[in-house]
């Protein structure tokens, strides 16, 4: 399959912001009391399912994932910049990280037990979420769960020239709404279980939105299980 070609403004503009995005953005046990618990949630619910490792598809500097190891799971970190993965393998050296895009997953049919897809999304055209969203339903077990975090709009988006301390990138960004993100979730084959949106406070600059879902067990597979 031939790459699509925003990857490749993404992964050069984060191979060069890599350093100061990594010293910039806050380990998960910073981050606001909702989202951590949106996060604790989705670890108990693959332990609990046992069917595999869990992706952390757009890990960046491998915080997250090392976040999900401590809370019990058995991470990969997947990053389209291969500077991203430079640093998560240098802080976490005892995690498994790997450069990857999340629109041709390097992961057989049904191999993993969550995929994790925190603020990794939004770089995508919306006509490619479809694509990316079927990779997720490809990889994941059935009876697996997915964890999908972003920020979200009414359906502008943006092309910054800086960003992470004013160095150059040139990826676009876009906000649509929750109920679209619901339904492409729900159209690639996932049934949410629930879903949160925050609104825009003193601490958070935009809305955010996460839906925690599982790919169903098919009728053929319950019956002989």
């Amino acid at each position: 399959m031939t790459e699509p070609s925003y990857l490749s403004e993404v992964r050069e503009s984060y191979d060069t912001v890599a350093n100061a995005y990594a010293a910039m953005v806050k380990p998960p046990s910073e981050l606001d009391p909702l989202s951590r618990s949106m996060l604790t949630a989705f670890a108990e619910l693959v332990q609990a399912s046992g069917l595999g490792p869990v992706a952390d598809l757009g890990c960046g500097p491998g915080k997250v994932t090392a976040h999900l190891a401590g809370l019990g799971v058995s991470p990969i970190g997947i990053d389209v910049s291969p500077k991203m993965i430079e640093l998560a393998r240098t802080a976490f050296p005892d995690l498994p990280f790997s450069v990857g895009s999340i629109t041709a997953l390097e992961f057989a049919d049904d191999a993993l037990g969550g995929i994790l897809a925190f603020y990794s999304t939004h770089h995508t055209p919306p006509e490619l979420l479809p694509l990316v969203f079927a990779e997720f339903h490809r990889t994941l077990a059935p009876g697996g769960h997915l964890l999908l975090v972003g920020h979200v709009g009414s359906g502008e988006h943006r092309r910054p020239t800086q960003a992470y301390g004013g160095l150059p990138v040139s990826f676009e960004s876009y906000r649509l709404p929750p109920g679209q993100l619901a339904q492409l979730v729900n159209r690639a084959g996932f049934t949410i279980d629930a879903q949160l949106v925050q609104e825009p406070d003193e601490k958070l600059t935009w809305k955010i939105a996460s839906f925690l879902a599982h790919k169903p067990i098919s009728q053929k597979a319950s019956l002989t299980s």
